[in-house]
């Protein structure tokens, strides 16, 4: 089905309301078990900057919110980098519950076995080829190499908790 006709689907709106026009997709959550690892993954894997971090002690967990942005374009004062990181699209939100970096048994559902409910973000790479080439040398995980399957312009690789992150080439 083409664009065109998908836009004639009821439920479908072809052109979004007025009032919706300044709506920004701003984050996506992933609850995380040990946060140190996935920091180290999505900061110096993926290239993500921390951008703020939120402590809740009485509930027991922290967020950390992060952007696929130049550290020097973050605001320093609270207020302003809280406003700027609540106004851009495309951040990413860990949940690190305190304590379960201690428990062996503990995992989150990725979403991606029964019953299947999320499946993967995604990261737009310049040169999927050379960043693939330096996941395998940096020992990530991949669920889906560029060589596998019908599909050789994309892969996919793990964060520490097992959740998908699709690599795709915006020109290929």
């Amino acid at each position: 089905m083409s664009l065109d006709h998908l836009n004639s689907v009821p439920g479908v709106t072809a052109q979004p309301e007025a009032a919706t026009s300044q709506f920004v997709f701003n984050h996506t959550m992933l609850r995380v078990k040990n946060i140190e690892r996935s920091l180290d993954f999505y900061t110096r894997v993926l290239g993500f900057s921390l951008v703020e971090k939120r402590d809740f002690a009485e509930a027991q967990f922290s967020l950390y919110f992060l952007a696929l942005v130049d550290k020097s374009t973050i605001p320093t004062d609270d207020k302003a980098r809280t406003t700027w990181m609540k106004s851009m699209p495309g951040v990413l939100e860990l949940t690190h519950n305190h304590g379960t970096e201690n428990d062996a048994d503990f995992a989150y559902h990725d979403g991606n076995s029964d019953p299947r409910g999320f499946g993967h973000i995604c990261v737009s790479v310049p040169d999927i080829h050379a960043a693939c080439e330096r996941f395998e040398t940096l020992g990530v995980d991949f669920q889906k190499r560029l060589t596998d399957g019908r599909m050789k312009s994309i892969a996919f690789i793990k964060d520490p908790d097992g959740y998908w992150v699709e690599i795709i080439q915006p020109d290929l």
